[in-house]
């Protein structure tokens, strides 16, 4: 083994996706108990390895070196066999502070909260002194400051979560209510599955300026990669030709992990759609509707037919949180998911919407439940239009053929998944 990443659990890494793309390819996952550290670095049969939870303070005094990175930091994530001498270093505040420059949050002169109190955090607190921060405050349940706390802090600027809190399973978990911050200027959320947090969420409806998670494992996974290969990293820059190549990188796995959910009104043509997109990107397909008749051993109408709508939209909830949580794939909803709010959050956590918008009078009414006849449909059309509009970062005209319509939703999430 030439390369890989120490931790537990690793069920959910990028990390091998991203070292292949920068040159280190020949990287394993080493899921292990803390027992079996010192033996693994004794045996120094690698050229370099990633560190991760929980292990980033604990593997400190079995190397032979700490770079000045790690001193700094109080943690290590990137250790590198020198020859014989293992190396450790700290590349995640390389990564955080790229992930912030590139939001254009500013750190220095700036009042900061660290949720949490691992080695993520420790590498925060560090970062925001050396970035010359007005003040920093740890956050944590047991700490001085607590979540309950935190909120007499009325003149907090600047919000980094190093915490797990929100991190699928418990994706639909939030660590504070971002609101109660009259003076935020800007988040950044430590966690990247899935890709858009409840936090995350509620600082982009706040016009608030968001750091990714993501774009901070692939800075760190860059810089990690240079060290593996002989190299040094310099302080980063979106602007430069390494953070450029930081930005493509995290562009193309961005895609890769982010859902196309399709909303739109009944009969509009997002199942159709939905699989020829997946087809011609080679996705994995799910419609909500057909997931709700799977696990419920009925059609629709009969589910409206026995149980009423209330039964129906607590399946189709679960439905939409079970696949919302997978990433990658091309999601098909029914008409009124999009309508409850829980349901918007779970699609948005890993999504790029798009409204499939179809003229009324085109819309089938045989078999619908809600919608019978033109009439209701407009009626129908006029409530749920708003809120497919505003959810959607993209609208698609589906009046015309179908295959063209497929083109151009591929086409509008190439174009704009990333931004």
């Amino acid at each position: 083994m030439k390369f890989g990443l120490i931790g537990n659990p690793l069920g959910h890494s990028h990390s091998p996706r991203l070292h292949r793309e920068f040159g280190t390819d020949d990287y394993t996952l080493l899921q292990m108990e803390e027992d079996a550290l010192a033996p693994f670095l004794a045996a120094h049969e690698f050229e370099g390895v990633n560190v991760t939870i929980p292990y980033k303070r604990a593997v400190m005094p079995l190397v032979d070196e700490l770079h000045p990175t790690a001193v700094e930091c109080g943690a290590v994530n990137t250790v590198v066999n020198r020859g014989g001498k293992l190396v450790a270093y700290n590349t995640d505040a390389f990564g955080m502070l790229f992930a912030l420059r590139t939001a254009g949050i500013g750190l220095a002169g700036k009042s900061v909260a660290v949720l949490g109190s691992g080695g993520t955090s420790h590498t925060a607190c560090a970062l925001a002194r050396r970035e010359g921060a007005k003040s920093v405050v740890v956050v944590s349940r047991s700490g001085q400051t607590d979540y309950t706390a935190i909120y007499g802090h009325k003149d907090l600027q600047v919000v980094i979560n190093t915490t797990p809190v929100g991190m699928y399973p418990n994706a639909e978990a939030s660590p504070l209510d971002l609101s109660r911050f009259p003076a935020l200027e800007g988040v950044f959320d430590a966690v990247y599955n899935p890709l858009n947090t409840r936090l995350v969420q509620q600082a982009k409806s706040l016009g608030l300026r968001v750091g990714s998670g993501l774009l901070m494992l692939t800075a760190q996974a860059k810089a990690a990669a240079t060290l593996f290969l002989g190299g040094e990293y310099t302080e980063p820059s979106p602007a430069d030709e390494a953070g450029k190549d930081i930005l493509r990188v995290y562009a193309t796995v961005r895609r890769e992990l982010t859902n196309i959910v399709l909303v739109g009104m009944p009969s509009s043509g997002k199942s159709s759609l939905g699989r020829l997109v997946a087809d011609k990107l080679s996705r994995p397909f799910a419609d909500t509707d057909a997931l709700v008749e799977a696990s419920e051993g009925k059609d629709i109408p009969s589910i409206f037919a026995a149980e009423g709508e209330a039964a129906f939209r607590e399946a189709e909830s679960r439905a939409v949180a079970e696949c919302s949580s997978k990433g990658g794939g091309v999601i098909a909803t029914g008409g009124g998911a999009p309508l409850s709010e829980r349901n918007r959050l779970n699609l948005r956590s890993n999504g790029f919407a798009v409204y499939v918008r179809r003229d009324t009078e085109k819309l089938e009414t045989e078999g619908r439940p809600l919608s019978r006849d033109l009439a209701t449909l407009n009626r129908m059309f006029a409530e749920r239009e708003p809120v497919y509009a505003a959810f959607a970062d993209v609208t698609v005209d589906n009046n015309g053929d179908l295959g063209e319509c497929a083109n151009l939703i591929t086409e509008r999430f190439y174009e704009n998944s990333c931004d």
